[in-house]
């Protein structure tokens, strides 16, 4: 190795060194993450009727009772996961809230567990 590559290489590792060891000593103002976070209000924190529409051995739709007026208008996203596959759709909250049904894109099959998961955006 020339005189010169030599130099360059010690040069570019001390380089390294120092990047390295100021991103180490990198100090954050919090230990957790979300340090950002704000709070997201609600539309309803109240529990909601969960009731899966059966079509053969298959889950149709699914209707989602007990919506309060204050979620009218909001969007409610549903997904039914059996562990094999899962499916999903959506549906308008009417204004008064009640119970809205969801019909689902790919009906999937009834198995002994399933999750059905609920997201209501908006209003």
């Amino acid at each position: 190795m020339t005189p010169l590559r030599r130099t360059v290489a010690v040069a570019l590792l001390t380089i390294l060194g120092v990047v390295v060891g100021a991103a180490a000593s990198a100090s954050f103002a919090t230990d957790t993450l979300g340090a950002a976070t704000t709070a997201t209000p609600r539309c309803t924190s109240a529990g909601l009727s969960v009731l899966q529409n059966l079509s053969a051995a298959t889950v149709a739709s699914v209707t989602v009772g007990t919506l309060p007026a204050a979620c009218g208008g909001a969007t409610l996203q549903v997904t039914v996961n059996n562990g094999v596959t899962n499916s999903s759709g959506s549906a308008a909250v009417p204004t008064g809230g009640g119970s809205v049904t969801v019909t689902l894109g790919i009906p999937p099959a009834v198995t002994a567990s399933e999750q059905t998961d609920l997201v209501l955006v908006g209003p």
